[in-house]
C-alpha cells in the first residue's frame, strides 16, 4: 500500500495510507480531536473532514475554539437555518448565507412574512435537526448537472450565481439530508457539531444590495462554539440596548435624525456641548504635537478627484454639481485639499517633517439602508491630518502618531488593538511600492512594541494602514484611528521638495485619523459611558437644585460664578419637590447635583449628590469649586 508522510504545526511527522481521510488522521492523534475537530488545513487550503489526502502534505486541524474554525462554525449555521425554513416553509427560495461577525445570516425570498414568532420556530426546527445529527456531504457537479438541480427546484437566485460561472466550473454543492445548498464550503462534519446558536432579527435587503432588485428578507443569527459563550454575548448585546446612542441621544436631547436629512445628524446645544469638547482637546493637544491647522472647501473641481484616483475608485459613493457649467464633487476625503495646501509654495527638506490637521466636513452616499444613527452616516467631520516627510523620517512619524493615538484614547479609558491592512484587489500602483510601504508600518509597530494583527488586503487603494479598534466599557470594538502610508498620491500630484542636494525629491506622505469621525466617536462614547459622561464632557456639568423660592436668588448668584469658571450649569428653579428635581437629574445623568436651602446660604456651603455616589454631604462652595475644577482640567 502507498503512504504518504504527514508533518503537522509542531514538525512532527507520521505515515498514512494515501487516500486517508482527514477524519482519519484525527482519530489517530486523539479520540477527542477527533470529537472537536471541525475543518482540516492541507497546505494552506480549508477542507471538510471527509476529503481524502493523496500526497505528502502539511495539515493542521482547526476547532470550534480558533476564530478560523468558529467561521465555518458560523457558515455551518446558516445552512441549518436555510434546512429549517425549507422545512417549515417549501415554497422559499434562498439568495445567500455567509458567516459574519459573531454569527450568520441568511437572504430568504418567501411569501411568508418572518415574526419574532416564526424565528422561534425555526429554532425549535434547528434544534430538531442537530439531534438528528445529519451528515454534511461535499459533492462536485458539473456546471450544467448544477444549473438542471436548481432550476428543477425553482431556486432563482442560485441559478443566477451559477450562470455566471464559467463554462467549464466545477460547482459545490452540500447535501444535508433532504436539504441542498450551492456553496463552496467547508462544512462542519454533521449537524451535531452546532450547539450554541440563536435567532436574533429580521430585516430586508435588496438582492445583491441593489435598489433595482427584489427585496428579500434578511434573517440573522448567532453562533458560538458553546452555551456559556452565546450567553455571555446575548447580556453584552442586552446591555449594548440600554446604552444605545440613538435612544441616549434622544432622552439627552444630544442629537437628532429628520426625515428631511436621512444620514444627516442635526446636533441640538447638549450635543453641541460634548462636540466642542471634543474639538478643543483635539485642537489642544495637535498644538502640543507641533500641527498646524488648515481649512479645505467643501466643493472641488472634478479634475482634482481624476487627479487622485478618487473619481476612479470612490465615485459611486460621491456628490456632484456643477457650477459655471462645469463639473465638482463635494468631497468624500479631506487630502487632496491638503495636497492643494502643501502645492501652494516651494518646500525645503529642513520643512520636514510637516504636519497639518484639519476638521474637515465630507459627505458620502450611503445606501438608505447602511445608515444607522450617528455610527453610519452621510455627512461627517474628519479629523484628518497628512504628514509630509522624507523617507528617513517615516518610522519616527508612524511612531509618534501611534504616541498621540495613545494619548488620546486613555483619556477616555479606551482600550485599543491594532491590525495592518495590506493591498486590496483594486489599487493604485506596482506591488513593488506597496511592498516598502507595508514593510515600513510593519517596523514602525514593531520598532514600538505594538502587537498587532495582518488584515489581508483591506488597504486604501493608494496605501497600506494601520486600523486602531477601540474596545468599550462591554467589550465591543470599534475602528476608529488610522494611519495611512502614502507613495502614491504624492506621484500623481508631482509633489516635491528641494534637498539637501539643491535637487527636487518626492516626499512620503501619512494620512490619519485619530477620532476618525467625530459623530461616530461620540456615537461610541454614549455608549461607551452609557450616556454618563465625565465631567469634563458632560453637557450639564451641575445642576443647582433651590429648594424653595426664597432660595433661588442664592442659588443664582451662585451659578453666575459657576458660568464664568466656564462650567456649564443649569438651575432648577421650577416649583416642583425637591425630590423629583433629585430624581430627574439623575435620569439625565448629571455628574453633580448641588441642593440649596436655608442652611446652606447660612453656611455659604452647598449640599452635594454625586452620579454614581449619591449624597456626600455639604460642602464649602469654595472648597466644591476646587474639587469641580480641578476634575475638570485633569479629564477624570
Amino acid at each position: 500500500m502507498a503512504m504518504i508522510t504527514i508533518t503537522f504545526p509542531n514538525e512532527a511527522t507520521r505515515e498514512y495510507p494515501k487516500g486517508v481521510k482527514l477524519s482519519e488522521i484525527a482519530a489517530s492523534i486523539a479520540p477527542r480531536l477527533a470529537k472537536t475537530a471541525l475543518v482540516g488545513i492541507v497546505n494552506g487550503e480549508k477542507l471538510d473532514m471527509t476529503r481524502e489526502v493523496h500526497e505528502d502534505a502539511r495539515i493542521a486541524f482547526l476547532l470550534g475554539t480558533d476564530d478560523e474554525g468558529l467561521h465555518v462554525l458560523r457558515h455551518s449555521t446558516a445552512h441549518l437555518l436555510a434546512h429549517a425554513i425549507k422545512r417549515l416553509y417549501p415554497e422559499a427560495k434562498f439568495g445567500i448565507g455567509p458567516a459574519i461577525a459573531n454569527g450568520f445570516y441568511y437572504d430568504i425570498d418567501c411569501p411568508e412574512v418572518f415574526t419574532p414568532e416564526s424565528l422561534q420556530k425555526l429554532e425549535k426546527e434547528m434544534q430538531k435537526i442537530v439531534s438528528e445529527d445529519i451528515p454534511l456531504e461535499r459533492i462536485e457537479v458539473s456546471r450544467e448537472e448544477a444549473l438542471k438541480m436548481f432550476t428543477e427546484a425553482g431556486e432563482i437566485y442560485k441559478v443566477e450565481i451559477i450562470n455566471e460561472l464559467p463554462a467549464d466550473s466545477i460547482i459545490t454543492i452540500y447535501r444535508e439530508g433532504e436539504f441542498i445548498d450551492l456553496c463552496m464550503g467547508p462544512h462542519v462534519p454533521s449537524t451535531s457539531k452546532i450547539k450554541a446558536f440563536k435567532l436574533q432579527s429580521v430585516a430586508g435587503a435588496y438582492w445583491r444590495g441593489s435598489e433595482k432588485n427584489k427585496m428579500l428578507q434578511r434573517i440573522y443569527g448567532l453562533a458560538f462554539n458553546s452555551k456559556p459563550e452565546l450567553e455571555a454575548h446575548v447580556k453584552m448585546l442586552e446591555e449594548a440596548a440600554k446604552r444605545d446612542h440613538r435612544k441616549l441621544g434622544k432622552e439627552l436631547e444630544l442629537f437628532t435624525l429628520e426625515e428631511e436629512g436621512p444620514g444627516f445628524p442635526f446636533f441640538h446645544p447638549n450635543g453641541m456641548a460634548i462636540r466642542n469638547e471634543l474639538e478643543n482637546f483635539w485642537r489642544q493637544l495637535h498644538f502640543k504635537f507641533k500641527y498646524q491647522e488648515i481649512k479645505t472647501p467643501v466643493i472641488l473641481s472634478r479634475h482634482l478627484w481624476e487627479q487622485s484616483g478618487h473619481w476612479d475608485h470612490y465615485r459611486n459613493n460621491m456628490y456632484f454639481t456643477q457650477i459655471d457649467g462645469e463639473d465638482y464633487a463635494v468631497k468624500p476625503m479631506n487630502c487632496p485639499g491638503s495636497i492643494l495646501v502643501y502645492k501652494a509654495k516651494p518646500h525645503s527638506y529642513k520643512e520636514f517633517p510637516m504636519r497639518t490637521c484639519e476638521l474637515g466636513l465630507v459627505h458620502r452616499h450611503e445606501l438608505s439602508g447602511a445608515l444607522h444613527g450617528l455610527m453610519r452616516v452621510r455627512s461627517f467631520t474628519q479629523d484628518d491630518a497628512h504628514i509630509f516627510m522624507l523617507t528617513e523620517q517615516i518610522k519616527d512619524e508612524i511612531q509618534g502618531v501611534i504616541h498621540l493615538f495613545d494619548t488620546v484614547y486613555s483619556v477616555f479609558g479606551l482600550k485599543y488593538h491594532a491590525e495592518l491592512s495590506t493591498k486590496p484587489e483594486k489599487a493604485m500602483g506596482n506591488d513593488e511600492v506597496w511592498e516598502v510601504a507595508t514593510n515600513a508600518l510593519k517596523d514602525a509597530l514593531e520598532d514600538y512594541g505594538m502587537p498587532y494583527k495582518i488584515n489581508p488586503g483591506d488597504g486604501a487603494f493608494y496605501g497600506p494602514k494601520i486600523d486602531f479598534h477601540l474596545t468599550d466599557s462591554i467589550g465591543r470594538t470599534w475602528q476608529c484611528g488610522t494611519i495611512q502610508l502614502d507613495m502614491l498620491l504624492p506621484e500623481k500630484f508631482d509633489l516635491n521638495y528641494v534637498g539637501e542636494d539643491g535637487q527636487k525629491h518626492r516626499p512620503v506622505m501619512i494620512h490619519r485619523v485619530v477620532y476618525g469621525s467625530i459623530e461616530r466617536f461620540i456615537g461610541i462614547l454614549i455608549e461607551h459611558y452609557a450616556g454618563a459622561f465625565p465631567v469634563w464632557l458632560a453637557p450639564i456639568q451641575v445642576r443647582i437644585l433651590p429648594i424653595t423660592t426664597k432660595h433661588v436668588e442664592f442659588a443664582q448668584t451662585f451659578n453666575e460664578k459657576l458660568f464664568e469658571l466656564g462650567v456649564r450649569t443649569y438651575v432648577d428653579d421650577r416649583n416642583e419637590k425637591i425630590g423629583y428635581k433629585i430624581r430627574e437629574a439623575q435620569v439625565q445623568k448629571t455628574p453633580y447635583t448641588l441642593v440649596i436651602g436655608d442652611k446652606e446660604i447660612e453656611t455659604n456651603s452647598v449640599a452635594v449628590r454625586k452620579r454614581g455616589e449619591g449624597d456626600l454631604g455639604s460642602q464649602g462652595i469654595d472648597n466644591f469649586i476646587e474639587m469641580l475644577m480641578a476634575e475638570i482640567k485633569e479629564k477624570k
